[in-house]
């Protein structure tokens, strides 16, 4: 429940601030009449979401080969790995060029009176997060943690008001952070569908190296139960790693917070 709820809210956070960064420059350009069209592209966006996930399911469902969909899970969850590493390490860097990219398109659109511009920026936005989610959902339950549709819920609910409370104006939240301490919980995250991700590909024998465990902590905690199924589900937690899966795992954690501490370093005035 917790991951689902961490990655709908974090998604969420992201499509809906942009939505509500629209809607207040249109109050600001005098043209909230238009406002409508920011709604329809929200609500083609959350359909289009829905859609995407049935497609992705039905296909995934058609490989019947246990190579093949072997050779599906681990693809699934290298790229959601890679997908949210950049959301971690890069993105913050890019999400202010984004934003103001985002209002000159609605203000060109608004001169032109393009209504259908406005709703598709707005249904991007969404769709964008949603396939992104759709993604992330799947790889983690091919890593062995069950989506919550409660904690979706949930995490779509809390972002819905934080956006709410920031675009009232009515207190200060701390975004900067909330993106910089979930973006290191999503790092290792990611850190977790990777290594699940070699797991399956030597699983079926389609990555070489020693398959007996490098250590074993099952004794001690393991990753069949309580808590330590817990962090299985939450962060990849595996208490018999292959030699090949923990240097993976170890490697990418390494790389990937030197990134992570690097972009996040206070600037120099």
């Amino acid at each position: 429940m917790l991951v689902t709820f961490l990655v709908l809210f974090r998604e969420g956070l992201e499509a809906f601030l942009l939505v509500g960064i629209l809607l207040t420059y249109l109050t600001r350009l005098g043209a909230r009449g238009y406002a409508k069209w920011i709604y329809v592209g929200v609500g083609a966006g959350i359909l289009a979401s829905l859609v995407a996930a049935f497609v992705f399911q039905v296909v995934i469902d058609q490989f019947h080969n246990d190579e093949y969909r072997a050779y599906l899970t681990a693809g699934i969850m290298i790229v959601a790995t890679a997908v949210l590493t950049y959301m971690a390490v890069w993105m913050q860097k890019q999400a202010r060029a984004h934003t103001d990219e985002a209002k000159r398109q609605l203000e060109h659109y608004v001169a032109g009176n393009q209504v259908v511009g406005i709703a598709v920026l707005a249904f991007v936005s969404v769709w964008r997060e949603g396939i992104e989610t759709v993604l992330f959902l799947s790889a983690l339950s091919y890593g062995g943690q069950s989506p919550s549709l409660l904690g979706g819920l949930v995490g779509l609910a809390a972002a819905i008001a934080v956006v709410f409370v920031l675009m009232k104006g009515a207190r200060r939240v701390p975004l900067a952070a909330f993106f910089r301490w979930t973006s290191l919980l999503l790092i290792v995250i990611a850190a977790g569908l990777l290594g699940s991700a070699i797991a399956v590909l030597q699983g079926a024998g389609m990555l070489p190296g020693p398959t007996a465990p490098l250590f074993d902590l099952s004794g001690v905690l393991s990753d069949n139960g309580g808590v330590g199924s817990f962090l299985r589900g939450l962060f990849g937690y595996n208490a018999t790693p292959t030699p090949p899966q923990f240097a993976l795992w170890a490697l990418y954690l390494v790389v990937a917070l030197a990134f992570w501490r690097r972009g996040y370093a206070p600037k120099p005035a």
